[in-house]
C-alpha cells in the first residue's frame, strides 16, 4: 500500500504547489505522483497478464505525459498529447483483449461521438492552428478508449476498468480547459484529483 499512499500524499503536495503557483515543487511532485501509479500497478500484477502489461504500458506513456505536460512551451505540450494519446491507445489495446461486446462498444460510440462533437466545438474557436488537426485526433482516440472499457465492462469486465476509463475522460477534460479555454486552479483542483484516481483504478485492476 505504500505506493497508493505515495500518489494520495504527493497528489495532495501537489494541489497546495499549484495552488501557490510553485514551479519547483510542482516539478519534484508531479513525478513522484506518478511513479506511485506505476508501483502501484506492479504491486497488483501488471506484468502478469497481457491486459496488465498494456495497462502498464499506458501508465508508463502517462508517466511521460505528465513530465513534459509540466512545459508551458507548446512544443512540449503538444509531446505530451502525443505521450497521452498512445497512453489510452494502450487502454484500448488492453480493453479489447478483454473481448468487449462490440454491438456495446458501437452503441456507446454513438453517444460519445455526440459528446465528442461537443467538446470539439467548445475547443475549436481557442485552439491554435496548429493544434487542431492534434487535438481533432486526441479526441477521437479518448471516444474510442471509453467506448471499448464500456464493450468489456459489458462482456463482464471489472466496472473499476470503466470508471478508471470514465475518469480519465473527465481529467482531459479539465486539461483542454487549463491550456486552450481558461486557465486557472480550479481546472487543477478538480482535473488532477480526477486523473491520479484515474490511474489507480486502472492500476487495480491489473
Amino acid at each position: 500500500m505504500i505506493w497508493l499512499g505515495l500518489t494520495l500524499a504527493a497528489l495532495a503536495a501537489l494541489l497546495l504547489a499549484e495552488r501557490a503557483d510553485s514551479a519547483p515543487w510542482i516539478r519534484r511532485l508531479k513525478p513522484l505522483a506518478s511513479a506511485g501509479f506505476l508501483g502501484w500497478a506492479l504491486h497488483n500484477g501488471a506484468l502478469g497478464s497481457p491486459y496488465g502489461t498494456a495497462i502498464f504500458a499506458g501508465l508508463v506513456l502517462s508517466w511521460f505525459g505528465d513530465v513534459f505536460l509540466m512545459s508551458k512551451r507548446p512544443s512540449w505540450f503538444l509531446a505530451g498529447l502525443v505521450a497521452f494519446l498512445a497512453a489510452h491507445v494502450a487502454y484500448i489495446v488492453a480493453f479489447v483483449g478483454l473481448d468487449p461486446t462490440w454491438s456495446r462498444v458501437a452503441v456507446a460510440s454513438v453517444g460519445l461521438t455526440v459528446v465528442a462533437w461537443r467538446v470539439r466545438r467548445w475547443l475549436r474557436p481557442t485552439l491554435p492552428e496548429g493544434m487542431k488537426r492534434p487535438v481533432d485526433g486526441y479526441i477521437l482516440v479518448i471516444t474510442a478508449m471509453v467506448a471499448t472499457a464500456y464493450g468489456a465492462w459489458s462482456a463482464g469486465a471489472s466496472a473499476v476498468m470503466l470508471l478508471g476509463a470514465v475518469a480519465f475522460y473527465l481529467s482531459d477534460l479539465s486539461v483542454a480547459r487549463e491550456r486552450f479555454v481558461a486557465s486557472g486552479f480550479i481546472n487543477r483542483a478538480w482535473g488532477l484529483p480526477m486523473y491520479y484516481v484515474a490511474q489507480l483504478l486502472l492500476g487495480s485492476t491489473c
